[in-house]
């Protein structure tokens, strides 16, 4: 705290920085009114940045508003940071029964469902471990175990299921939606449109801090989806795009996808030959750089990552100025349909974002031309196109 007011009354007397702190006020949820029944699923969807976290920590009472007024009814259990609740220095099975206390259960409450946890949790032989040594996917598991096995009233759960493997993730979707079942509240913020739709009837769609919509799933969804839809293009310029994050040392400022011949392309087809030209501007010299693509489906799905460090592309030191950076895909094989896009620039020998910038563009596959697959494509059966072949005798 006396290093932030220092660094403030620094910044004031350069005639930098707006409060005391040397902070900017950013109001993250603002004129947000929301009534959740008892026995209700819903689920919050929208950008990076738009509020959806902190509205869960809001309700967790991990941050308390600065205006306006919350009430929660009954026992609330939440899993919106790794580890939340859970004390370091002690073992996986103290911090069980602390987080049962925590939620107001008696001993035996806990003893009773203790097995269960654990058995669910697959951390069995580290239970007496301090969840200081445990890896973030340990820790995941076990307090999503405890948040879903003490049967709270809500339960409230964000993206961090995302660090989980494929697999526990499909068993959490599936626990979270029987405690729904069961006739508790359920609030589920996630990326992945199809897994919220499938758990909760409702959803309210956030932006910039605001409600936009708040309804019917599928028709929230919908609406999400078609106004995202507008950033498709084969040429996009993001010099302006709002929802960016890193630290600025260079800065993407378009996209264009070019066909097999390296012009721009009319329509990307599954099959074709692709390649992504990266336009980026670099404020100052980049210490070894690397870059990706991150292709969803329409519901948040992750398809594919293709990068510069898993090719094995060393791009070395970027001086100031103007860059181009392309990365060839020899033959598509997404199906026809929809692909929102983000693009992000790290740095290589280090876990540091240079620029992040979700979903600014769309990736519009059409359906093959015949004469490259031998016969049309029906829109989105499957997302890839694999190219199986009849085995020769």
């Amino acid at each position: 705290m006396l290093r932030v007011v220092i660094a403030g009354g620094v910044k004031r007397l350069l005639g930098r920085g707006g409060d005391g702190t040397g902070h900017r006020t950013v109001d993250a949820r603002s004129g947000v009114s929301l009534d959740v029944a008892p026995d209700e699923g819903v689920g919050g969807i929208g950008r990076n940045g738009s509020g959806k976290t902190t509205l869960l920590k809001l309700l967790a009472r991990i941050t308390w508003p600065t205006s306006g007024t919350i009430d929660v009814r009954g026992r609330v259990a939440s899993l919106v940071e790794v580890g939340t609740g859970f004390h370091p220095e002690l073992s996986g099975r103290e911090n069980v029964f602390l987080n049962g206390s925590i939620l107001g259960l008696k001993r035996r409450e806990i003893e009773a469902r203790f097995d269960e946890i654990v058995a669910y949790s697959g951390v069995e032989a580290f239970l007496d471990t301090p969840i200081k040594r445990y890896s973030t996917g340990m820790r995941l598991r076990l307090g999503f175990a405890v948040a879903a096995h003490l049967f709270p009233d809500v339960l409230l759960v964000d993206e961090v299921l995302a660090v989980g493997d494929a697999e526990f993730q499909a068993k959490c979707l599936r626990t979270m939606k029987s405690v729904g079942e069961r006739g508790h509240t359920v609030l589920f913020v996630s990326h992945d449109l199809e897994a919220v739709e499938s758990i909760c009837p409702r959803t309210v769609w956030i932006d910039r801090g605001r409600l936009v919509a708040d309804g019917p799933s599928h028709e929230v969804i919908a609406r999400y989806l078609s106004e995202s839809s507008a950033a498709a293009a084969t040429t996009v310029n993001l010099t302006e795009f709002a929802y960016r994050a890193g630290s600025g040392e260079a800065r993407i400022e378009g996209l264009e996808f070019l066909d097999g011949a390296g012009a721009e392309a009319a329509a990307v087809r599954t099959g074709d030959a692709l390649t992504l030209r990266i336009r980026y501007r670099a404020r100052e010299a980049v210490r070894s750089p690397y870059f990706g693509v991150s292709i969803a489906t329409e519901f948040g799905t992750l398809v594919a990552h293709p990068n510069t460090w898993s090719a094995g592309l060393e791009l070395g030191d970027v001086a100031p100025g103007e860059h181009a950076l392309e990365l060839r895909i020899e033959k598509l094989p997404l199906m026809p349909g929809s692909y929102p896009i983000t693009l992000w620039m790290n740095r290589q020998s280090e876990d540091h974002s240079i620029d992040w910038l979700e979903g600014c563009a769309t990736l519009v596959v059409h359906p093959p031309d015949p004469s490259v697959i031998g016969r049309t494509l029906p829109r989105r059966a499957g997302v890839q196109h694999l190219d199986a072949r009849r085995a020769t005798d």
